[in-house]
């Protein structure tokens, strides 16, 4: 998926700017693009990226790494030098957004892919998986994903077994493990902590009277034995022996799915903090929809300002240079207080239905000119 994130003057031209733009790079027609394409607009688009930041848009509810895409992307872009102040702070906030849902819920918690669930139930096996040696019985990807995270949990050693001596040891060297020969499987049972067995083969590769013998080598130390292999690598009974814990495909995705079911519900929190932060963001965008007439108005105040002074400075000529000093400063704080509850004011109405109107008599009270189209804001469908 491919999204664009962009701050257009006119809606319509920049949502045809980017079509052609997205048709000409990768060779489509508007026809095939046209069935792929959808558009979010104003706060839609605010709340969507804000759901992206957080995980809830993503095949896996929660999940972390999107948080990291949308940063570079951003950063990226500000290289390129693409970004205005209004994705400035769209991105920024996203940012804060995202964090915030991973700091205050439960939405990334909690383990949601087979293997990364073997890797958690093992932790509870044996507190931790520190200086751990591990065993891979077949040099499938499951095995191998599986063995990647429990290296990234502090697993020390990676023995790879497999029917093919050179998959095995190409996948060993993944891990800067070593190959085990198929037949010396048994003797590798008595030595590791943690076996992935990810076969293709049609019959149970471990037997009970195998694991039977390597744990009576292994002084009925614990062992863990993940299969994740369809259909299974691993004899159901061998979980009858004592100090052996055995997990299956079916184990492992019933805490996938408990572990889902969890974040779905810590997805709620999320959805409020998301809310929280929109209205946040459109308040701010409301306001600097009417940051030209603020401008606008400032500038007229200080050019009567500096005009009147010059005259007042010429007739008190004897001033010393901290005299003058104390009536420059004097004008200026004169519009300042002048100018603090009509700013303030404007800021307030910058949300309100009522805005247009109230904008409108200011200009027209004022006399003020403003480029035509920088204080309406389109209201989108």
């Amino acid at each position: 998926r491919t999204e664009i994130y962009a701050a257009v003057e006119n809606l319509k031209e920049g949502r045809f700017d980017l079509a052609g733009f997205i048709s000409r790079e990768k060779s489509l027609t508007e026809e095939d693009l046209a069935a792929h394409f959808y558009v979010f607009q104003g706060r839609e688009a605010v709340e969507h990226l804000f759901r992206v930041a957080c995980g809830l848009d993503s095949l896996v509810v929660g999940e972390t790494q999107i948080l990291g895409q949308v940063k570079e992307a951003y950063l990226a872009a500000a290289k390129s030098q693409a970004v205005g102040k209004t994705l400035h702070n769209l991105f920024n906030q996203a940012l804060r957004v995202g964090k915030r849902a991973h700091s205050e819920t439960s939405i990334s918690d909690n383990a949601v892919s087979v293997s990364y669930a073997a890797v958690e139930l093992a932790k509870k096996i044996f507190d931790n998986l520190e200086g751990r040696k591990v065993l891979i019985v077949g040099a499938g990807k499951m095995g191998e994903l599986t063995a990647r995270h429990l290296v990234s949990s502090g697993a020390s050693e990676i023995l790879v077994a497999n029917r093919t001596a050179e998959k095995a040891a190409s996948l060993a060297r993944l891990f800067q493990g070593r190959a085990v020969p198929w037949p010396e499987i048994p003797q590798a049972l008595e030595t590791v902590d943690v076996v992935i067995s990810s076969t293709g083969a049609p019959g149970y590769v471990l037997e009970k009277p195998v694991l039977a013998r390597a744990m009576q080598g292994r002084r009925n130390r614990s062992l863990f034995l993940i299969d994740i292999a369809v259909p299974r690598d691993v004899d159901p009974a061998v979980g009858q022996l004592e100090n052996v814990f055995l997990y299956d495909m079916d184990d492992l995705k019933n805490v996938v799915d408990a572990n889902l079911q969890q974040r779905v519900r810590e997805g709620r929190k999320v959805e409020r903090i998301i809310k929280e932060e929109v209205e946040k963001f459109e308040a701010w965008r409301e306001t600097q929809e009417v940051v030209p007439l603020i401008n606008s108005l400032r500038g007229k105040m200080e050019e009567i300002r500096r005009q009147e002074l010059e005259k007042a400075l010429r007739k008190l000529s004897r001033l010393s240079d901290s005299e003058r000093e104390v009536v420059v400063a004097m004008t200026m704080a004169i519009i300042n207080k002048v100018l603090n509850e009509p700013i303030t004011s404007i800021k307030e109405h910058a949300g309100r239905e009522d805005r247009d109107v109230y904008l409108e008599t200011l200009k027209q009270l004022f006399k003020l000119q403003v480029e035509e189209g920088t204080v309406t804001v389109q209201r989108l469908p």
